[in-house]
């Protein structure tokens, strides 16, 4: 029975294997020509190697830029960047299946992303702007019914998606409906869960980030000068040696980063919406993890420092754990990525940045790393969120808040924390 004819009976598999994946047409060269011009005499390595420094130089630079104006920008970058990797991934999928004219495939892809996006951008509103929502008639609506809402929007996307089957191409079109969706989970509910940490402080967002991007350049700068020793067959040109090197290269960045940072509320205190101002604050009495605490060092290390305590903030100790998961754990969504791109021979997910490829290849770790730091925090670190709850109580009806507020003094009473009033006495 020839592969034709068992296709056929067999309509759910898929019998293809990777050599009859079509070919993506592989990505221009926009590296500027200044810099071909400058970099012309020397080798591909050393000029691929000052490329990649002089825009990495420029990105770092330009993050620096973005979190000096504030937690706002870094939302719209965080959702920029979001975007921008959706529509990589997405686009390499429409390259390889583009010869079977699928109706519909990049309306509906980015259909399915603005109707993602609404639900969670919409819990965050209701979570964090609920007195700002307050004073506004039509967002109460919208917020009240936002999960009925989010659900129907879905609902058409998902019936036009099933109006717009074609008969000899139902496999491929479930294809890339999954190839939609698994796409939504990597880049739009990790940039949600990017945002969630930001709101509880600047710190949450700026150390694990730049923990990932330490150990991608002093890997690949270990790697570079150093490596000799394959690390894995995925990634040919990544070694122990950079792995390595990176890992304690991390360790330590992240360590003396959190330090600098855990000194300024700017950046420890919890990202606040002020409906006063119509701004976002950063003001606050620093909890524990931000003041200094003194630490007895071990015995074992008390020769190599020289003194038997140290003073520290607890959130250093914390950001061990982040680093070392950015250095250990964090390269194998590079891994991922990278056999993602050999399945469907690419080389980067796209040319947008010279010497770097895509934005998702820079951004291939930090989806896992968002992850695993708001598990992190909600295991761990978080507390009871007194603002939080007070602008969810603020949204009640009068009665309810009435009903809360006898609730609660009568607790205190008990607890011994208020005294009984003169009235209650007498009654």
């Amino acid at each position: 029975m020839d592969r034709e004819v068992l296709g056929e009976k067999c309509g759910d598999l898929d019998l293809r294997n990777d050599s009859d994946i079509p070919e993506v047409p592989p990505p221009t060269d926009s590296t500027p020509e200044i810099l071909k011009k400058a970099l012309s005499g020397l080798s591909s390595r050393w000029k691929n190697w000052w490329i990649r420094g002089i825009l990495t130089l420029a990105m770092i630079s330009l993050f620096f830029l973005i979190i000096y104006l504030g937690s706002f920008m870094l939302m719209l970058l965080v959702l920029s960047i979001q975007v921008k990797c959706f529509h990589e991934i997405i686009t390499i999928g429409y390259r390889v299946y583009h010869s079977y004219e699928l109706p519909w495939f990049r309306t509906l892809s980015w259909y399915f992303l603005l109707c993602v996006n609404y639900f969670f951008y919409g819990e965050t509103v209701a979570d964090y702007f609920a007195t700002f929502v307050q004073r506004r008639e039509q967002l109460q609506f919208l917020i009240r019914y936002h999960r009925f809402i989010s659900f129907t929007l879905y609902l058409t996307g998902f019936c036009m998606f099933v109006l717009s089957l074609v008969k000899r191409h139902y496999r491929l079109q479930f294809y890339m409906f999954a190839w939609t969706h698994v796409t939504l989970l990597i880049t739009v509910t990790q940039s949600h869960l990017v945002i969630q940490n930001l709101f509880e402080g600047m710190i949450w967002f700026l150390v694990p980030i730049s923990s990932v991007i330490c150990n991608d350049i002093t890997a690949y700068i270990f790697g570079f000068f150093f490596g000799r020793t394959p690390l894995i067959k995925l990634s040919p040109k990544k070694t122990w040696e950079g792995f390595i090197g990176g890992f304690f290269s991390t360790v330590a960045f992240g360590f003396i980063f959190a330090y600098l940072l855990a000194q300024y509320q700017y950046f420890v205190c919890p990202v606040e919406y002020n409906s006063e101002t119509n701004r976002f604050v950063t003001e606050c009495a620093p909890s524990e993890l931000f003041q200094i605490q003194n630490y007895s060092v071990p015995p074992f290390l008390q020769d190599v420092l020289g003194r038997e305590t140290v003073n520290m903030y607890p959130f250093q100790m914390h950001s061990i754990a982040l680093s070392t998961f950015a250095s250990l754990i964090g390269p194998f969504g590079g891994f991922f990525a990278s056999g993602f791109k050999r399945a469907f021979k690419i080389k980067d997910f796209a040319d947008t940045i010279p010497g770097h490829g895509g934005i998702m290849d820079r951004f291939d770790c930090q989806y896992l790393m968002a992850t695993f730091v708001h598990v992190y925090i909600t295991s761990f670190i978080r507390g009871p969120n007194p603002s939080k709850l007070l602008q969810q109580l603020l949204v009640l009806q009068p009665e309810q808040q009435l009903n809360v507020y006898q609730t609660l003094k009568s607790h205190l009473i008990e607890k011994g924390i208020l005294q009984p009033s003169l009235r209650g006495k007498l009654d």
